[in-house]
């Protein structure tokens, strides 16, 4: 099965609790900029949107998407970054009936070759001028061995691709709106409206299917439970295409009329954008947590009431920090896949400083299950977190082998995270202890071990090879290889010439290369990669002391 529907009777009580719409995410937004027709809808660094601005632009931009042959259900691939024009394509892809593909602009030819053929990809959006890379080029020559990609939409100027900005820049605005409003109505709200992917455990991301009705749900209940209002300003600076982006800084403030100020990562341009814009709620990503120690912090946080941490364990000493500027702080574990843990207002400072807190949902359900087995542990056990529930996935696109691993028999999603009930102040929250799955955490982004040693098993003289996490102030984790070769000594710029042979994300080549006679086993024949991540991390720890 391709795509795995919500059980019928979860449909029904979602509905009948009030929690899924009846109406298209292009749908839904459109209600809320004639609500707001004059309210900041996207302020960025390259300019401003008010909800009448963007509502309009992306009516058009459906109308000449439409236009060029793209029919409802086209999957297109997103490889932008956090520029209003981003903001733009979003929508008037979504107006336009087609699917989005939230792919990484990191993403090179190992991953966005099995991508796109998986859903048959239908045009390629990227972004021209990127410093260091051509996206713009290697969507061309992508596009020439595709079966099913037609067209290069491009954001920004260049001649190779089809400008998106420019599309049905001449189409009159009531003609582009009533063809809008025809190409929804043969939309259901819940059809699949955005492809996500997830941090990958065997081989490239899988797909991850999000419906308009429990997509729009998760944002607007994300929303609420923060307390948001048309008011209120909510800055970004972390990847604006991942799930955490889209939900919490795209459609969230969209779905009740506030205004997302889109920075970048770099602090020296997004900071003074904060201050400018007056950001009152800001989403710090783990390669933010020292933000605070940057001059510009102070100024950029004058109005914001609200930061949330995400991405790693929250150190102690981040936290009191930011609570000795006067500063609330909460914290928010989320996927693609769907299940937001969050502590909220209202939720002790213990709970905010320890825990991710609790579901997102009062529908959520949440069970901490033995690894392994189907057997839900006591409060303050250590087990696997499992989830199903009003937004979260019931299954990955076109992967029935993978499925069936990846959920329980009564269809609780297998996060691979570990998780512990924790009782405090009278409550149960939750805490995250780490993972089954065997993931490096490099600055948000997940690299799944196994697929890099395959890919470094791919030259011709390594034989042996196991990758673990490597510890890192910035990043938080980066990728270590231990490799076993014939003949004379791989080094770490081969081992890079041979990744970027292979077209593969650069976050994803291994950053340090220790060579070893054999790769050490446990007991019962598995790779020891406790013993290999324990002696990495003293080896990394003696050099900063100067021993070694």
């Amino acid at each position: 099965m391709r795509l795995v529907p919500y059980p019928e009777d979860a449909v029904r009580r979602y509905r009948q609790a009030g929690l899924w719409g009846t109406a298209t995410i292009a749908t839904e937004f459109h209600r809320v900029a004639q609500a707001h027709p004059d309210r900041d809808a996207v302020v960025a660094l390259e300019g401003r949107l008010t909800y009448r601005e963007l509502d309009r632009w992306t009516d058009r931009v459906a109308a000449g998407l439409a236009a060029l042959g793209l029919r409802p259900g086209d999957p297109v691939l997103f490889q932008v970054s956090n520029r209003l024009e981003s903001v733009v394509a979003w929508y008037g892809v979504l107006k336009a009936g087609l699917v989005p593909v939230a792919t990484l602009a990191a993403h090179r030819g190992h991953e966005i070759g099995e991508i796109s053929r998986r859903i048959g990809a239908v045009a390629h959006l990227v972004q021209a001028g990127q410093r260091n890379f051509d996206l713009v080029g290697f969507a061309q020559a992508h596009r020439r061995n595709h079966p099913t990609l037609r067209h290069v939409l491009v954001l920004g100027d260049d001649p190779r691709g089809e400008p998106l900005g420019a599309l049905g820049r001449d189409a009159d605005p009531a003609a582009a709106r009533a063809l809008v409003e025809e190409i929804q109505t043969g939309i259901g709200p819940d059809d699949v409206a955005v492809h996500q992917l997830s941090g990958g455990t065997t081989g490239v991301p899988k797909v991850i299917p999000r419906r308009h009705a429990e997509y729009w749900y998760n944002a607007l209940e994300y929303a609420r439970s923060f307390g948001w209002t048309p008011q209120t300003r909510v800055a970004h600076l972390i990847p604006i295409i991942h799930n955490a982006g889209i939900v919490c800084a795209v459609h969230a403030p969209h779905s009740l009329g506030a205004c997302l100020v889109l920075g970048s990562p770099d602090l020296d341009e997004s900071l003074p954008l904060m201050a400018r814009e007056g950001a009152t709620h800001v989403l710090l990503g783990h390669g933010h947590y020292r933000a605070a120690e940057h001059p510009g912090f102070a100024a950029a946080t004058k109005a914001v009431t609200q930061v949330v941490l995400s991405g790693a364990k929250v150190p102690a000493a981040l936290f009191d920090g930011l609570e000795a500027r006067g500063l609330w702080s909460g914290q928010l574990f989320g996927m693609g896949e769907g299940l937001f843990l969050t502590t909220r207002p209202g939720a002790p400072r213990s709970a905010r400083a320890t825990t991710v807190g609790t579901p997102l949902s009062a529908l959520d359900e949440v069970r901490i299950l033995e690894p392994g087995t189907e057997t839900e542990l006591a409060d303050g056990t250590v087990g696997e977190l499992s989830c199903r529930g009003p937004y979260t996935l019931c299954g990955y696109y076109d992967a029935d082998e993978h499925n069936a691993r990846a959920f329980t028999s009564d269809g609780f999603y297998r996060t691979g995270d570990l998780a512990v009930v924790r009782q405090l102040d009278g409550g149960r929250y939750i805490s995250i202890e780490g993972r089954i799955k065997d993931l490096i955490n490099r600055g948000g982004e997940k690299i799944n071990a196994e697929e890099v040693e395959l890919l470094l098993l791919r030259h011709p003289r390594i034989t042996a090879a196991a990758v673990v996490a490597m510890p890192d102030p910035r990043l938080g984790e980066r990728t270590c290889a231990y490799l076993v070769v014939d003949g004379a000594a791989v080094g770490l710029p081969e081992v890079q010439e041979h990744f970027a042979a292979l077209d593969v994300a650069k976050f994803k080549w291994p950053e340090r290369i220790e060579q070893v006679p054999e790769i050490p086993r446990t007991l019962v024949g598995k790779i020891d990669k406790k013993r290999l991540a324990a002696e990495i991390s003293r080896k990394i720890a003696a050099e900063k002391a100067g021993t070694c």
